[in-house]
Formats: C-alpha cells, sequence, structure tokens
C-alpha cells in the first residue's frame, strides 16, 4: 500500500514549519512496566497522541479516538479534570504536536521514527514502544504506518491497546509482526467485535475487587501484563474516575448498546405505523 498522504483540509503548518523534537519517543513509562517477571529490567518508551477530540493549532477539531464509546468523555483519564492532559498545558500541547506530526507529514514521521529506533539507546533485550497512553489507531494508513515501523525494528517489541478492533481484525490478524502486541480495549463502539473467552482484551473496572470477581488479572503491578499476562486483563480505574461509574466500561457499553437498540426499534416500529 502507498504511503499515507497528509489529510486535506485540517490545515496543518507546512512540513518546514513543523517543530520536530530531539526525540520522538520518550521513557516516561518505565515506573509502571517493572514487574513483569521478566529476567531482564524492561526499559520501555511511549508515543503518544492527544486523546478522543482535540483542538489543533489551526483552530480544528480532530479525533483520534473514533471508535470511542462509553470510555470517551467524562470517563476518560486523559480528560479528567485531574489528569495532567489538563492540569499541565505543555504536555497537552506536546501530544498535539505529535499528532500534527503525523497528520501534517506522515512520510517524514515514519521515516525519523524508523531512524530513531536504531538509534543506540533502542538496543538491547528487553526494549518496549508503548503506542499510545492516549489516542488511538484513527485510520488504515496511520496503524498500516506502525505495522511497517515494527517490520524495521525486529530487536524492539512493540504493544498497545485499542478499540479500533475492526481495523486489527483486518489488517494486523492476518500477518502480524511477531514484535507487535495487541489488547483490545473495552468500552468502545466495536466490543461486540471481541470475542471475550478467546481474544485477549482489557476492562476498566471501579474496584481491583470487582475486576477480581469478574474473572480479570489485575495488571496493575506492571502495564505489560496487558500483553505478556492472562488473555483477560483488568484495569483499575484511578481516582479521578473510580467514583463515576460502578460497572465496568465493558458493562457500561453494553447498557448503552442495548439502550440504542430498543431506541431504534422503537423508531423503526413508529416509521412503519406511520407508513402504514
Amino acid at each position: 500500500m502507498s504511503t499515507p498522504l497528509p489529510i486535506p483540509g485540517l490545515e496543518i503548518d507546512p512540513p518546514s514549519q513543523l517543530a520536530w523534537p530531539d526525540k520522538l519517543l520518550s521513557n516516561n513509562n518505565t515506573d509502571v512496566c517493572r514487574r513483569t517477571g521478566e529476567p531482564d529490567q524492561p526499559r520501555v518508551f511511549t508515543w503518544t497522541l492527544p486523546a478522543w477530540v482535540v483542538q489543533l493549532t489551526s483552530g480544528k477539531f480532530f479525533n483520534t479516538c473514533p471508535q470511542a464509546g462509553v470510555c470517551g468523555g467524562p470517563l476518560c483519564y486523559a480528560v479528567a479534570p485531574g489528569s495532567s492532559y489538563r492540569r499541565l498545558p505543555n504536555v497537552l500541547a506536546a501530544h498535539v504536536r505529535n499528532l500534527e506530526l503525523v497528520l501534517g507529514e506522515p512520510q517524514e514521521w515514519e521515516r525519523r521514527m524508523k531512524a530513531e529506533l536504531r538509534g543506540r539507546r533502542y538496543q538491547g533485550p528487553n526494549v518496549w514502544v508503548r503506542i499510545h497512553d492516549a489516542g488511538d489507531f484513527w485510520s488504515d494508513a496511520y496503524l498500516l504506518s506502525w505495522l511497517r515501523i515494527a517490520r524495521s525494528a525486529p530487536h524492539v517489541r512493540f504493544y498497545c491497546y485499542t478499540k479500533a478492533i475492526s481495523r486489527f481484525l483486518r489488517l494486523v490478524k492476518p500477518d502480524q509482526p511477531a514484535n507487535f502486541l495487541w489488547c483490545a480495549s473495552l468500552g468502545g463502539k466495536e466490543d461486540h467485535l471481541v470475542d471475550r473467552e478467546h481474544m485477549r482484551h482489557a476492562d476498566v473496572f471501579p474496584t481491583v475487587e470487582a475486576l477480581e470477581s469478574a474473572g480479570y488479572s489485575d495488571q496493575s503491578a506492571s502495564d505489560l501484563l496487558a500483553v505478556l499476562g492472562d488473555q483477560r486483563v483488568g484495569i483499575p480505574a484511578n481516582r479521578g474516575t473510580a467514583k463515576k461509574f460502578g460497572a465496568s466500561f465493558g458493562e457500561l457499553q453494553r447498557q448503552r448498546d442495548e439502550q440504542l437498540r430498543a431506541k431504534n426499534a422503537r423508531a423503526r416500529q413508529r416509521a412503519a405505523l406511520a407508513a402504514a
């Protein structure tokens, strides 16, 4: 497939004006990835985007999480009032910059990412890249870029959560790179595509007790357990969101989907009566 082109109409700055950082990947995610049971201490680098619907520097809006369901809005940890994304403007600005690099010059972004991963700091036995701690794979072209990046760096392992289930089943599952690991994330519009008995997936619960009662394995000890541990991954809600819901994201999404189906059924019934 051809390399993705800039998305028309978004009015990203010309490539010469884009602010490229010295390093595209940050290494601030190691503390949540320590206790994996692996012999070597993992070194985890991160690429992230702004969460959900974000305003670009042009003033236009872009949705990095088009398949978000109940996880969007007030339940999203990345846009909650107490999150660093909201409290620290420089954090949000850095994430918006990342997004605009991909949107504005995707070919150069991919080239630079591949080149960076050949550097010395990414060598070693247990190097990981977490793709997104906010945002998601919003397009086929963007996901395919990451698959090419992973294949270019077989010495690094990549992992991610995603709600873009149909996109991953279509583009990743048939020919998945050995070093590209992913976990379906419940709480999105495509939850119905998740085979909860056989597919690795994660759900967010109000408490550790709730996730254990539902038969999920707590990944609090290490974020890498999302792809290295049990297939039913339980994530306890952080303090900022725990009080806002009394069920898991997956259960809340199921309730929302049922309400939508009932609403649509009533609408079809009314339309049929009107046409009779």
